[in-house]
């Protein structure tokens, strides 16, 4: 699983969803990407799934790039805990996800291997994502 090898704090606020994505919201790396839709938070066992669909896909063949990290601590209180005594103990990580977010590239192969690849890994997701084709930019 994908976890931060040391943290400043355990815990942390929920935070904000409002915005789109500023950064990482073009193709840099691969020929071909998935570009998240919607807001929300993706855990680490989430991109974990996505990425053993993609390489079982390939079969050897093509370079995958994870474009997110969850680098956000989620804590959640035990079953059938009384309110209050505090905040509970961290159980996960999540990465949190704008709109416009690449999420993870693929180059070496061909644009419907790729888009195969990409629909079946978006279906392990909880939000909507579109298959996108990297473009050449003028700095």
């Amino acid at each position: 699983m994908l976890m931060p090898s040391k943290t400043k704090y355990r815990k942390q606020q929920k935070g904000h969803f409002s915005g789109v994505a500023t950064a990482g919201v073009f193709v840099e790396f691969g020929e071909y990407g998935m570009q998240a839709l919607e807001r929300g938070w993706i855990t680490s066992q989430q991109i974990e799934a996505c990425r053993v669909t993609i390489n079982r896909f390939f079969a050897r063949k093509g370079k995958v790039w994870i474009r997110i990290f969850p680098d956000k601590p989620v804590t959640k209180k035990p079953a059938e805990t009384r309110m209050g005594k505090g905040k509970g103990a961290p159980t996960g990580w999540v990465a949190v996800i704008r709109p416009g977010r690449v999420l993870f590239e693929v180059g070496g192969i061909s644009r419907e291997e790729a888009q195969k690849s990409l629909r079946l890994a978006a279906a392990k997701l909880p939000i909507r994502t579109r298959f996108v084709e990297r473009v050449e930019r003028v700095s």
